[in-house]
């Protein structure tokens, strides 16, 4: 079978400014434009979801950018629509370009009869006729098992690693990589290794669900400019707590770095109100006017990491290869000033 070299671009309504920008990027990458492929999703008045797509996609190499962020339920619809439209079309191959997979977190279970969610919804991606899935920061690895196609899991660490070689260039040696939970360790080394800063964890315990009822510091923060990393932030509650914590144990400054910026709920007036200094998130999820509005959050693009695995994807090379510091700064050329 040849291999396919003109990928062809689909959105839903979760991310639009995502998708319009890996759009940007591809066509900087190519040297011609690119546009998303010309389609319409629509509600009936019950909110019902309906999908055309107005392009011949017969034998094209198709990829669906579309986080199932909030609305999580009708983001993940739209996906499954759109997917199923296109393989009705004759496309030749369906990827789901997934920059938040939602549902992340159920993926076991924690007490009797519950459901292990992640899974559910990797079978419906499947039935719908994706055949591959591009995503970042699962919240879970082992998730990729969960699906019986190719997943491709991208992560933000690398990216960070390069904001903050930036931001603290005149100060790495006084630098901190903290995991927020025992359970984050691996990533926080992942980052703490490429920016070579030592590496500590803030270990919390609960008494029941959504309290928590004491954080203990593993490892001397005294004197050091802290650097919490970590998938998702939602109603940022642990974040602004661990923080607090940090600075009580003697660090100057607490920064935070997290890939998925869900923030919903009370998030945002908390991080307002925090001792963080600054929250640096991605674009994975679009950001809402009051994050926008926030001075001390900042959004670092993830378009041209994803515009690059899309390409790579479609001529059949390494994926891997783009978390080598070399391949990322290319990429990043320009929008981090050293």
């Amino acid at each position: 079978m040849a291999t396919l070299l003109e990928p062809k671009l689909m959105t839903g309504s979760s991310n639009m400014p995502l998708a319009n920008a890996i759009t940007r990027r591809m066509a900087l990458h190519r040297g011609k434009p690119v546009d998303l492929v010309d389609a319409r999703v629509e509600r009936f008045n019950d909110q019902e979801i309906f999908v055309e797509v107005f392009e011949n996609v017969r034998g094209e190499d198709m990829f669906i950018i579309q986080s199932t962020s909030r609305p999580a339920n009708d983001n993940l619809m739209e996906l499954l629509i759109m997917s199923d439209a296109l393989r009705r079309s004759s496309a030749s191959r369906i990827t789901a370009v997934i920059p938040y997979f939602g549902y992340a977190r159920q993926d076991r279970r924690t007490k009797a009869r519950t459901p292990i969610t992640a899974k559910l919804v990797a079978n419906m991606m499947v039935e719908a006729g994706i055949e591959r899935v591009l995503t970042m920061d699962l919240h879970a690895a082992q998730i990729q098992g969960f699906f019986d196609i190719p997943v491709d899991n991208l992560y933000a660490s690398p990216i960070f690693a390069l904001d903050i070689q930036s931001q603290f260039a005149d100060c790495l040696d006084d630098v901190m990589v903290i995991s927020p939970d025992v359970g984050g360790v691996a990533r926080a080394r992942e980052l703490a290794k490429r920016i070579g800063a030592p590496l500590s964890i803030v270990d919390k315990r609960r008494e029941k669900a959504g309290e928590i009822a004491e954080m203990t510091v593993i490892g001397n923060v005294e004197g050091k400019k802290c650097i919490i990393v970590d998938d998702i932030c939602d109603t940022a509650g642990t974040l602004c707590k661990a923080a607090e914590v940090l600075m009580e144990h003697g660090a100057t400054e607490v920064h935070s770095y997290i890939t998925h910026g869900v923030l919903s709920g009370p998030a945002v007036e908390r991080i307002k109100g925090s001792v963080m200094k600054s929250l640096c998130i991605t674009d994975s999820i679009e950001a809402t006017q009051p994050v926008l509005e926030t001075p001390n959050i900042r959004i670092i693009p993830t378009a041209p990491l994803f515009a690059q695995a899309i390409l790579n994807i479609a001529n059949g090379t390494s994926v891997s290869s783009l978390f080598e510091t070399e391949t990322l700064e290319a990429s990043y050329e320009g929008l981090f000033n050293k």
